[in-house]
């Protein structure tokens, strides 16, 4: 997509690229409509749109934007060159939003323009985290230097400028580290993506920031030491300016990317001005938000959440052993809360995601497997999304392993958390990836899948969106060997996109292969959507469904402390328990 007014004299190629990374056979991650639009991309798009509407590089240039998000769109490299070349090579390449696992693609993606000579800046939370936390070389930074890369470390709103300007001044700095003086966001640039890129994405969704940062101190989160643990917000008119841009080319379903929107000081504010859109203006808003376990004791908050569109909701649940949580920093997270906040998204008839991550310091391959059991049966879960504990650069766990030189795979590729990266207390490397393997099948059983439908008749959340969002939890990893968040419809390769250092497959084998492989999954992929149709379908009809009830959708007792696996199987739960007793003594309440 470009954005390119009527001509000028000279028009500056602006080259906006999020790369993806590579599967375990080192082919691109590439579908024809991709799971997640990218919030990065869209924020730097929203920017350097702006830039160019300033003129920022003079009144005799414009600036031609081009959006690449590699996830869903096949970069072809002969093409941009030709394009450059068209333009004298006056422009830039900028690689957006490069997480670790993305930094080995993000470099083979430079090498072909580097190598003509174009200028190339590189962003993302593996720049920004490893400037903050390490050394400033490690983890892999030098291979930027060594390729005359620059890197832009922190936020680029009020910064872009700069760096479009250096480029054109042939001045381009090795670094841009602005680490330490994060920008306020309100009244800045909002993000935006031309419906064109948008349309690559399953549902028609984008996505926003209406805050960055968080006050947590989670272990294994990069999220506090790239985007600081001092929150800064956009106001209710920048979300309004917002969802009116995009609700002018049609697109209405926003993620709103916030690693905790509940925590949001304008909180209120912005769903107040998204129910008056939704129930004043007719925009038929569809939200999904990232939310804490001790939301629902804010006033009004999930009630306001279903009138301001939000259809479902991404809980970090992380575990339910407070062992593992202390372990990790997570104190925020209390297991006594767990009930009560997920029966209070359940009566608004909003569907529940959580993350969970596996392989804390007490995990073992039978405490998972119990664990998975006691949140079947007692947490009123729709969704969850396993992870591997990953010592991610820029985290607070890299940082600690880093310092004391303990061995951590090498290969960024595989910082995705879904791959192991280093040891394990309890469990062999071989055993912690068959136990998150397994974790999908055993949480995504037929018997449970349809438990899950039966509690969505009876609390009113929409039984076919459900049953679409259980199909590909249930298939992505064991048919395509990829988390569902890196998921999408129809998986895309050629044999030109291989990791340099693994040999090319020779067309012939490649694509029989190829075909083989996606008819096979597409005839496993239907047998699962019969299934689960069927069953929905059954459900929806039993007339009993609407009376359901299992120990999970029973209403919290006063009692259950002592009955509840969640609350008798670990020490961390018993101890958990006697604590909020011991508070509850002290306070009367």
């Amino acid at each position: 997509m470009s954005h390119s007014p009527e001509a000028a004299r000279r028009r500056f190629q602006l080259i906006l690229i999020k790369p993806s990374h590579y599967d375990d056979d080192g082919y691109v991650i590439r579908w024809w409509r991709a799971m997640i639009p990218s919030n990065s991309l869209a924020a730097l798009y929203g920017i350097a749109a702006e830039c160019a509407e300033r003129k920022v590089l003079g009144p005799d240039t414009e600036i031609d934007i081009t959006v690449i998000d590699e996830t869903n769109t096949r970069i072809d490299f002969a093409k941009l060159l030709s394009q450059f070349k068209r333009h004298d090579n006056f422009g830039m390449v900028a690689l957006v939003g490069v997480q670790s696992n993305q930094y080995p693609r993000a470099l083979d993606i430079a090498r072909p323009f580097r190598d003509a000579g174009l200028p190339v800046s590189m962003g993302g939370f593996h720049v920004s985290g490893c400037l903050s936390m390490l050394d400033g070389k490690a983890v892999g930074l030098d291979a930027c230097r060594d390729m005359g890369i620059s890197m832009f470390a922190g936020e680029a709103e009020g910064r872009l400028d700069m760096v479009l300007r250096d480029v054109v001044a042939g001045e381009l700095k090795p670094l841009y580290n602005f680490m330490n003086d994060l920008p306020g966001i309100g009244g800045t640039p909002v993000p935006f993506l031309p419906r064109d890129n948008i349309q690559r994405t399953l549902g028609l969704s984008t996505s926003f920031d209406a805050g960055r940062g968080c006050p947590y101190q989670c272990s294994f989160c990069t999220i506090i030491n790239v985007q600081g643990r001092k929150s800064r917000f956009r106001s209710a008119d920048d979300v309004e300016k917002l969802v009116r841009m995009n609700w002018a080319q049609g697109i209405h379903k926003f993620f709103i990317t916030d690693d905790n929107f509940a925590r949001n000081k304008d909180w209120e504010a912005i769903f107040d001005r998204l129910i008056e859109l939704k129930e004043r203006d007719g925009i038929p808003l569809g939200l999904m938000i990232q939310v804490d376990t001790l939301c629902h004791k804010i006033p009004n908050f999930i009630e306001k959440s279903k009138r301001a569109g939000v259809t479902r909701v991404f809980i970090g649940l992380e575990n339910v052993n407070p062992d593992n949580l202390t372990a990790a920093k997570k104190n925020q997270n209390k297991i006594t809360e767990y009930r009560k906040m997920l029966l209070a998204w359940k009566a608004q008839g909003i569907m529940t995601l959580a993350g969970y991550i596996l392989g804390f310091p007490a995990d073992t391959p039978e405490s998972i497997r119990r664990d998975i059991t006691i949140i079947q049966e007692e947490l009123p879960l729709d969704v969850i999304e396993f992870f591997i504990l990953t010592p991610l650069p820029g985290s607070e766990d890299h940082q600690v392993l880093w310092k004391k030189g303990v061995e951590m795979d090498a290969d960024l590729n595989i910082y995705d958390v879904e791959h192991v990266c280093t040891a394990h207390p309890k469990m062999s490397k071989q055993e912690w990836e068959d136990i998150y393997h397994e974790a999908w099948s055993l949480y995504y059983s037929p018997d449970h899948m349809k438990t899950l439908l039966r509690r969505a008749v009876a609390t009113g959340v929409p039984l076919v969106r459900l049953a679409k969002v259980l199909v590909s939890f249930a298939t992505t990893v064991p048919l395509e060997n990829v988390h569902p968040l890196q998921s999408g419809l129809l998986r895309l390769k050629t044999p030109s996109e291989r990791r340099p250092e693994l040999p090319r497959e020779n067309p012939l084998v490649f694509w029989p292969r190829f075909v083989w492989e996606t008819f096979s999954k597409h005839v496993s992929l239907a047998g699962t959507i019969i299934s689960l149709a069927v069953s929905a379908f059954l459900i929806a009809r039993d007339a009993k469904s609407k009376t359901y009830m299992d120990q999970a959708l029973t209403p919290v007792a006063d009692d259950e402390e002592e009955t509840l696996h969640l609350f008798t199987q670990t020490a961390g739960g018993a101890a958990a328990v006697s604590h909020v007793r011991k508070v509850a003594q002290l306070t009367g309440h």
